[in-house]
């Protein structure tokens, strides 16, 4: 649990996501004023502020808005505080940048999270990386890194896919 929430206050930021889909476009600003009601309840200087407000900056298709928020968080120590949050800032970071033509920050930012601990996000940090590469013209890259997530979830296949998704970025021996 994050040291300066309590379980209360995760059950309604928690219920208002579960909500998000029942707020169409022309109420997006409404929910962004929800999610605003909410970190207000947060102390200053939490990182969760800003993280919760680019979450929905994000969400309602403002990756603009999102992106220095995401940053200010990260900055702020939310890694520090809950190291799944920290990672998912770092995800949704690299996407809006990628939606906002800077790509290439947005593989500099998630290609060490490749190397890092793994945990049930790995996959979408495959695939954010992966659209970042495509951007980029990277799409081999890409592909590999798509494949070899995929690979582990098929009922058969796992060992050749694998195999070629490693073969999309090595040198043929």
């Amino acid at each position: 649990m994050d040291h300066d929430v309590d379980q209360d206050w995760e059950d309604r930021v928690t219920a208002a996501w579960a909500a998000f889909d029942d707020y169409p476009e022309e109420r997006a600003a409404e929910f962004r004023a929800l999610i605003d009601a909410l970190v207000a309840e947060l102390p200053d200087g939490s990182p969760l502020r800003p993280f919760e407000r680019a979450c929905a900056w994000d969400s309602t298709g403002h990756s603009d808005r999102a992106a220095p928020l995401y940053r200010e968080a990260l900055s702020g120590g939310l890694g520090d505080l809950s190291g799944y949050k920290g990672r998912r800032a770092k995800i949704q970071l690299s996407s809006s940048l990628r939606n906002i033509g800077q790509a290439e920050e947005g593989v500099k930012l998630l290609t060490p999270e490749l190397d890092g601990p793994s945990d049930e996000l790995d996959d979408a940090v495959r695939a954010c990386l992966a659209l970042c590469l495509s951007s980029l013209g990277r799409d081999r890259e890409g592909l590999s890194l798509v494949l070899g997530a995929l690979a582990p979830h098929l009922p058969r296949y796992q060992r050749s896919m694998a195999h070629y998704a490693r073969a999309l970025v090595e040198p043929e021996a």
